[in-house]
């Protein structure tokens, strides 16, 4: 391992577990002590073979005036010029704070039914797990939490994952981020 990675991977390591914000904490338990996701967390296609579930995740100290939040996990080391969006999830009312492992799976009904899971860069709603190239250097995976200040994000049907970061941008109060690494 070059001395550059061995730097940035350890500095994502002290970022990876935890990440708080003004108080805004966000956690994610599956994640490795070095920052790298497991392969729970690896999407089973395009030629990898993870099982492709969304990690459990739990965030605390909720900023005020807080009506609903997001989620999005974001690759901005996918080459496409940009980025590549691994799950959006809008509408989440304030009275939850953790959502568990494969929630991401829209077949399992797990998230409540106001909560609605937007198509991602892979064309449906729903988790879609890491899977950079092979060869490539390790992706970052941004895994994000927003505070917003309305209580429902109205998009349309077949709204992009970009559009809802733009509405969500538009109604942020705080965010926590945590990020992890993936590579093969």
């Amino acid at each position: 391992m070059s001395p550059r990675t061995l730097f940035l991977s350890t500095c994502l390591a002290i970022t990876s577990m935890s990440a708080v914000a003004d108080g805004f904490a966000l956690s994610i338990p599956a994640i490795k002590a070095n920052g790298w996701l497991s392969s729970e967390q690896v999407l089973n296609g395009f030629g990898c073979a993870g099982a492709n579930h969304s990690p459990a995740l739990g965030w605390r100290n909720t900023p005020a005036g807080t009506k609903s939040f997001a989620l999005t996990v974001y690759d901005p080391d996918a080459a496409t010029g940009s980025g590549w969006w691994h799950w959006v999830v809008i509408n989440i009312p304030p009275t939850i704070t953790r959502l568990p492992e494969a929630a991401g799976n829209p077949n399992l009904r797990l998230l409540p039914s106001e909560v609605v899971q937007v198509a991602t860069d892979f064309g449906q709603p729903g988790f879609g797990g890491a899977c950079p190239p092979v060869g490539d250097k390790p992706h970052k995976y941004i895994f994000t939490v927003y505070a917003l200040n309305t209580e429902k994000i109205e998009l349309p049907k077949h709204a992009t994952a970009a559009l809802a970061g733009f509405v969500i941008n538009a109604h942020l109060i705080d965010k926590v981020s945590v990020t992890a690494i993936y590579g093969r």
